[in-house]
């Protein structure tokens, strides 16, 4: 058959011009999916929230809370639909250099390093070289564990590590400074010099209860080694970090070829964390991850897909259910806590070091996320973006603020509490300033009285109430969360 020309011009021309349509309708679609996305962004960085509130939608800038909580950088993740959805820095990754945080800036994960620990362990369970529920001492070959009277004749397994229900001792370790003494992993274990911190051994017998241990996680590391004859680092990299795709993470001491990308820790009076800017943590599974939440994510995204069949990099299906799942109580799982929103199941961990705060958030179902990594020392922040990202984005029954009536009490009630206390080893202050009480310490946070003793901090999630002595003067005040007093300095 043969084409008129005049035909051919006409279907070359509808050609040209379809394409030209399409083209068009492609560049719109796309200019109108980035300014969604840039409209997210900022309405993420807009709507910070408390814990608590004396107003229904009180919320907060990033920046402004950044100032408070004297954070001099961060890094968020956030993940929708199975997928990084976007990356920003914030702020400087280095104050005295001027170094901003990008997205490829790391940072200490600290406890964090807990939950990819756990898909090492299980990926050995998963390979038939250890059985999750057998006494730690059938795999232990260079150090056995010491049982004595406090255990009851009751055996630790490695679930019971990895889910903090063996009733031992060592709840986080302080890492070293550039230039102390290493100790290894026997004298860490045994509370040896230079070791800073006390033997691992056990308080109570294991399955009692859970019972936060970083000394648990290390007797695992420990494991590890022994299992596979490889170095804790090497095996981490190349059975577990470079399997998901975490290209830029790593266990080890970073190599001169990371430095320029490690964001220096300040601690919460904003000074340097020391020298180098950071501690080191031989207590490898226990603390020393280095990584960005771009990394994170994709342990995240991995831990959603093989929850659901459809990956298995590492794990399969089974393992991680089994990882999900918690042991003995409702939140402790191996390596994860498992939190209740609504109607919804999170996987979550948080992580912290001399310098550094960090913590994220997963979701059983529909692939969200948060991952948020910051150079400071103080915590509280991190959960204001998640609560924030909850609200851009529709994570139903997430963020449900405690809304509480709120009184002003007379200024002879106020000087009364006006003093000075003793919380967790360090003074605080507690001072009248434009007619309220607040509270001065790592971050200056107002009381907000629900009766005449009875008090909260925004910044802080717990309930507090002011205590008298016989002679009825103040004496401190109580964490009525954990029945935990606060003692003023007399």
């Amino acid at each position: 058959m043969t084409i008129k020309p005049s035909h051919l011009i006409l279907c070359t021309l509808f050609f040209i011009q379809f394409s030209i349509c399409s083209s068009t309708l492609f560049a719109q679609s796309k200019s109108q999916g980035q300014k969604q996305l840039r409209d997210s962004i900022e309405m993420t960085e807009q709507n910070l929230a408390t814990w608590a509130t004396d107003q229904e939608h009180q919320r907060y800038s990033l920046k402004e809370r950044m100032e408070k909580y004297k954070v001099n950088g961060l890094s968020i993740v956030v993940i929708k639909n199975y997928k990084i959805a976007w990356a920003k820095g914030y702020g400087w990754a280095d104050v005295a250099q001027k170094k901003p945080v990008s997205t490829k800036t790391l940072f200490q994960a600290g406890s964090i390093s807990k939950s990819l620990n756990g898909v090492a362990m299980l990926k050995l369970v998963q390979d038939g070289k250890l059985d999750l529920y057998k006494d730690i001492n059938n795999y232990l070959s260079s150090w056995k564990f010491p049982y004595d009277s406090l255990s009851k004749g009751k055996k630790i397994t490695t679930a019971n590590l990895l889910s903090h229900t063996a009733g031992l001792s060592g709840h986080g370790f302080g890492g070293y400074m550039k230039g102390e003494a290493i100790p290894t992993i026997y004298e860490i274990l045994d509370g040896k010099k230079p070791a800073n911190s006390e033997a691992v051994r056990s308080m109570y017998e294991p399955g009692k209860t859970a019972e936060y241990s970083g000394g648990g996680i290390t007797i695992s590391q420990l494991m590890l080694t022994d299992i596979t004859g490889k170095k804790y680092e090497d095996y981490m990299l190349q059975q577990v970090l470079q399997p998901l795709g975490m290209t830029e993470s790593f266990f080890s001491e970073p190599t001169p070829s990371k430095k320029n990308l490690l964001a220096s820790g300040y601690y919460p009076d904003g000074k340097k964390a020391n020298e180098g800017g950071y501690n080191f943590y031989p207590e490898m599974a226990a603390a020393s991850l280095w990584t960005n939440p771009t990394d994170l994510a994709k342990y995240i995204i991995e831990t959603q897909l093989s929850l659901k069949g459809k990956s298995a990099k590492v794990l399969s299906q089974k393992m991680t259910m089994l990882r999900l799942t918690p042991y003995i109580d409702n939140e402790s799982a191996m390596g994860v806590f498992i939190k209740q929103k609504g109607n919804e199941k999170y996987f979550t961990h948080s992580g912290g070091t001399k310098g550094f705060i960090s913590e994220y958030i997963g979701s059983f179902e529909n692939g969200n996320g948060v991952v948020v990594m910051t150079n400071s020392a103080n915590p509280g922040l991190t959960k204001e973006i998640f609560n924030s990202v909850a609200l851009v984005y529709n994570w139903k029954g997430f963020y449900k603020p405690e809304i509480n009536k709120t009184i002003s009490l007379p200024i002879d009630l106020m000087q009364k509490y006006v003093g000075n206390y003793q919380w967790q080893g360090k003074p605080v202050a507690i001072s009248i300033e434009n007619g309220q009480l607040w509270l001065n310490a790592a971050v200056k946070s107002r009381l907000y009285f629900t009766s005449n003793s009875a008090f909260y901090l925004a910044e802080r999630e717990a309930h507090f109430k002011f205590s008298t002595a016989p002679n009825g003067l103040v004496d401190g005040f109580i964490d009525t969360d954990d029945n935990r007093k606060i003692e003023k300095i007399k």
